[in-house]
């Protein structure tokens, strides 16, 4: 998935004492923000195969660091850690974390057997990405879902709030029409040229900076919100 990560996200920032969206949209991503920095550093790998499902052309074939269970669970390790030297309150660091380990089984849900319990084989994956007309209308649902619930628990707390929300969901479905329409390629691409982990990079920076302006222009609806991150 894709923006089908900000769900949890979406849904956890609609929580009290929860960190702003901004953060957990930071969260839901960090394993594939890992993931793409490491193919630049030609630690992980990913290619470019016509043909290898009906959903997407990549074939995330080596990612053990970040794709694997334990290294997800590493990953939302990293976060408590991190949120712990920086005085965030025990319960936002734990809601943070969850965001971060959500990212594992949202993946085995469309991914093709690719993901690994702790690097090694098997390779897991329900599959859905083979199915289209099944991933791409449970993604929608999921992230749209998720965004109501967020907008119904919290309310305009700034001048440009709904210009602010609207511009990130704007932005989100532009970003998954991209990603869908993107032209398949005619050969195999291995290695990948840099321009796409970049992109993806960049992608996930843009989405999380308008997540974080949306969270600075809401608050918490059913009473006071702690600050946290």
């Amino acid at each position: 998935m894709f923006i089908g990560h900000y769900a949890p996200a979406l849904l956890a920032a609609a929580l009290p004492h929860a960190p702003r969206l901004g953060t957990l949209f930071v969260a839901a991503q960090l394993v594939d923000l890992a993931f793409f920095a490491l193919t630049l550093l030609n630690i992980e790998h990913l290619r470019l195969v016509p043909g290898s499902n009906a959903q997407t052309s990549l074939d995330l074939y080596h990612m053990p660091y970040t794709h694997s269970l334990l290294g997800t669970t590493a990953f939302a390790a990293f976060w408590v850690a991190g949120a712990r030297l920086s005085h965030v309150p025990w319960h936002a660091t734990m809601i943070g974390a969850l965001v971060v380990l959500s990212h594992w089984p949202i993946d085995w849900l469309v991914h093709l057997p690719d993901l690994t319990l702790a690097g090694q084989p098997p390779k897991l994956g329900l599959g859905l990405w083979a199915t289209p007309l099944v991933a791409r209308p449970l993604e929608l649902a999921l992230t749209a879902a998720a965004f109501a619930w967020y907008v119904r628990r919290t309310r305009p707390a700034g001048r440009y709030a709904t210009l602010a929300l609207v511009t990130l969901a704007a932005a989100m479905l532009a970003a998954q029409l991209v990603d869908w329409s993107a032209a398949p390629p005619t050969r195999i691409v291995d290695p990948i040229h840099p321009a796409l982990p970049l992109t993806a990079l960049a992608a996930f920076t843009v989405l999380a900076l308008l997540a974080t302006w949306v969270g600075r222009t809401r608050r918490f609806a059913l009473g006071p919100r702690l600050r946290t991150l």
